[in-house]
């Protein structure tokens, strides 16, 4: 029994038969898994979900809203006081329950006065791995565990680490062109580039798909709901427009996998002749059109940045935009 769903989850199937009759093509819609094929422990994305909650705690801890809400007006009373050091700011200044605007913007909140006038980019890394409160964070971290866990278990921590912290800066970058009078953190832009990439390696690895309108259909489904979660307020949709399409276009150069007739290989009888292609031609065409496509748009997005020192000031009184995510 415990044999037989290895063999499922690896993307084989169950009975010898079935397998004959398929000749190594799988039924999962998402994540198919060739014999042959080397499985990669997950180890990065749990680190990124540690560190992530680690900020946070750190925020928490020098946000400290007794201390600096000591006298109470009209926006209310630290929300969770018996957390003491650890409460949260209250509702009024920050509904997602977490720590003050202020507190945001000393700690790495992307701002972009202090990006273009201030010569800070660092803050297009920094900010995605802050979260403006606690739903924020439950609702990033469930989404990176839904995504992320499987991906790096199929393509390993290098690749898809790349795609994650690559389509986290793409989406601040496109946030801070359009985003200019408030103050913008999570990481939904590398989430969504992990998103992104999952659509490119699905066209790209066309071949290797049983089922491919479930799997278009599937993840298009998902990809709609979490943008029209954009429109709500304090969410950030030109950090997932910005990370989704840096992922995608990331997904076809690094994603790429050998076609069905290469791992159809692996199945056939000793002796048996195979297609010596690895790469069909179009896989080789999408990924140099993406590589193209991809460091002419982040060059683009880059100088636009720096050219837009023309725009006016944004005002001292700062708002929080958090770009949040939910998978379900």
């Amino acid at each position: 029994m415990a044999t037989s769903r290895a063999d499922v989850e690896r993307g084989g199937s169950s009975s010898p038969r079935k397998q004959q009759q398929e000749k190594g093509k799988v039924p999962t819609p998402l994540y198919p898994q060739h014999e042959g094929e080397r499985e990669w422990t997950p180890w990065l994305v749990p680190s990124i979900l540690v560190a992530n909650i680690t900020v946070f705690t750190i925020a928490m801890y020098y946000n400290n809203c007794p201390a600096h809400n000591a006298k109470p007006g009209r926006d209310g009373q630290c929300v969770a006081g018996f957390l003491h050091r650890f409460s949260f700011q209250p509702l009024r200044q920050n509904p997602l329950l977490g720590p003050s605007s202020a507190t945001l913007v000393k700690m790495g909140a992307l701002v972009w006065d202090k990006v273009v006038h201030g010569h800070q980019g660092w803050r297009l890394f920094s900010c995605m791995w802050m979260h403006a409160g606690v739903l924020h964070l439950v609702a990033n971290m469930l989404s990176l565990l839904f995504v992320g866990l499987r991906l790096e278990q199929q393509f390993g921590y290098v690749r898809i680490g790349a795609i994650y912290l690559i389509s986290g800066v793409g989406g601040s970058v496109l946030s801070s062109l359009f985003i200019r009078s408030a103050i913008s953190v999570g990481a939904s832009g590398a989430l969504f580039g992990l998103l992104g990439a999952m659509l490119a390696e699905l066209l790209s690895n066309w071949t290797i798909y049983t089922n491919k309108v479930a799997a278009v259909t599937t993840l298009l489904f998902v990809i709609a709901v979490n943008l029209v979660l954009g429109i709500l307020p304090h969410v950030n949709n030109f950090a997932h427009i910005g990370g989704f399409l840096t992922g995608f276009l990331l997904g076809f150069v690094l994603l790429m996998r050998p076609h069905f007739g290469w791992m159809e290989r692996y199945r056939l009888p000793a002796g048996s002749p195979c297609t010596a292609r690895k790469y069909l031609p179009y896989q080789w065409a999408l990924m140099a059109a993406a590589l193209a496509l991809a460091v002419a748009g982040l060059h683009l997005r880059t100088t636009r940045l720096a050219a837009g020192t023309h725009s006016t000031n944004p005002s001292s009184t700062w708002t929080f935009v958090a770009t949040c995510r939910n998978s379900s």
